[in-house]
């Protein structure tokens, strides 16, 4: 599909990135004022916003594993949907809580030793078997760089930082059956620009028995979760690692996935990453 696509527009679209980077580090480096909002941010234009979005929706569609511009786009167009979910986390006790304390969920914020020793079922037991089995880290979830309040950036952080507990929470591997239905749930429960592109594209990329999968099953349970469950940015998950899953599924509002599903996609020893 994008075969047609002029290489010299990603060509020049990656160099025009790098130099925005790297000039406006330049300019952040200066002693006095220079509009940043927080650490990581880099100020930008609203023209150069349209051409970051672009430019990263195209290199996100040609190669969707480039974590670095899925990233981009994402914070490049969803302003006003950011703001929505600041709104619902403000609304709501615990996110609330969230949004004044500003936790992280990083390797130097876990208790590894702490969480191995939890039973089997809690969360933070779970949580811990995921990364390992799927050997990820939250630390490779990258800053946020674009976004244009402080708040609204945390909220993105957040979402990119409590996406491994969606795949626990939900029970979805890695593989790109399993990131197409918690990127399903996503775009039902976030509405955020760049869930709704994964989850519309992520398809694409399944055989078609994964894509009867989702069809059938699958995707509809992802959806009416999605759709139904409490604000999976309200929950400050690092208080609740002894809880059970089973106990916080009940309050989130979210069913059990399928069971004989899980079953199919955990016999599959192919692994993928995807938005």
């Amino acid at each position: 599909m994008m075969r047609g696509l002029p290489g010299a527009f990603l060509g020049s679209f990656k160099t025009s990135y790098g130099y925005l980077s790297q000039r406006l580090y330049g300019v952040l480096t200066e002693e006095k004022y220079d509009g940043r909002l927080y650490p990581s941010h880099i100020p930008t234009s609203t023209v150069q916003k349209a051409i970051l979005a672009v430019g990263s929706g195209v290199a996100a569609l040609k190669n969707p594993y480039r974590h670095d511009m899925v990233a981009v786009l994402g914070e490049t167009t969803g302003h006003q949907t950011l703001i929505k979910l600041r709104d619902r986390m403000r609304n709501d006790p615990e996110g609330s809580t969230i949004l004044l304390e500003r936790p992280r969920i990083r390797l130097s914020t876990l208790d590894l030793s702490n969480m191995s020793a939890l039973p089997d079922g809690t969360l933070g037991r779970e949580y811990l078997r995921f990364l390992e089995e799927n050997r990820v880290t939250p630390d490779t979830r990258a800053e946020v760089k674009f976004v244009d309040n402080e708040e609204l950036a945390y909220v993105m952080q957040r979402y990119r930082e409590v996406h491994d507990l969606l795949h626990t929470l939900l029970g979805m591997p890695t593989n790109m059956l399993g990131e197409v239905a918690v990127k399903w749930f996503e775009a039902a429960q976030t509405g955020l620009p760049m869930c709704i592109l994964g989850a519309a594209l992520g398809p694409l990329r399944l055989s078609v028995s994964r894509l009867q999968l989702l069809g059938q099953s699958l995707g509809l349970w992802a959806l009416r979760n999605g759709g139904r469950a409490r604000c999976v940015l309200s929950i400050y998950y690092e208080r609740r690692w002894e809880q059970t899953l089973d106990e916080l599924r009940h309050e989130l509002n979210i069913e059990e996935p399928p069971v004989s599903l899980i079953a199919s996609i955990k016999n599959s020893s192919s692994k993928s990453y995807y938005f």
